[in-house]
């Protein structure tokens, strides 16, 4: 179905007029803002980092962001790329977006030197403050967005006089 009776599909793949992987883009960039400043304001209203632990470096909030917006793009790609995809799929592109992002910053802290109980510690403090909260957040906002784009069905803004008179 098109915007326009009769006229052709313009993502040519069945779909709403953006395609599957230009959907996916526009909404990794709208995850990685929305993670970036969700975290840093949630940082400076509690006035606590993400990673209160000291001596980890900056290494593993880098690696468990980079692993979320991987996990991010992989998983709305499977789910924009299907016929009319369910807005209930950004739900688990939320969840696999923060599985990806704890077991990126777990494995991170072990790999920087500390313990497997600071590893587990500084992850299961991220998951359960409002941290965690920022990293589903952002991927739920961002997949139905992308989700979004692609059900769409819609066409550019016209005023009435653009309308061409077959009669």
């Amino acid at each position: 179905m098109s915007a326009t009776p009769g006229a052709p599909d313009p993502s040519g793949s069945g779909g709403g007029a953006v395609r599957p992987g230009v959907a996916v883009v526009f909404a990794t960039v709208g995850d990685v803002a929305l993670l970036i400043f969700g975290l840093g304001m949630t940082s400076l209203i509690t006035d606590e980092s993400v990673i209160a632990t000291p001596g980890l470096g900056q290494s593993p909030g880098a690696v468990a962001v980079t692993a979320s917006v991987g996990a991010f793009a992989l998983s709305l790609f499977t789910v924009v790329r299907r016929r009319d995809p369910s807005f209930v799929s950004a739900l688990w592109v939320g969840l696999a977006t923060a599985l990806a992002y704890l077991a990126a910053l777990w494995v991170t802290v072990l790999l920087v030197g500390a313990g497997l109980g600071t590893a587990t510690a500084v992850s299961a403090r991220v998951a359960t403050t409002g941290f965690g909260a920022v990293v589903v957040g952002a991927a739920l906002v961002s997949g139905w967005a992308g989700i979004a784009l692609v059900r769409t069905r819609s066409a550019r803004p016209r005023w009435s006089w653009e309308e061409e008179d077959d009669a």
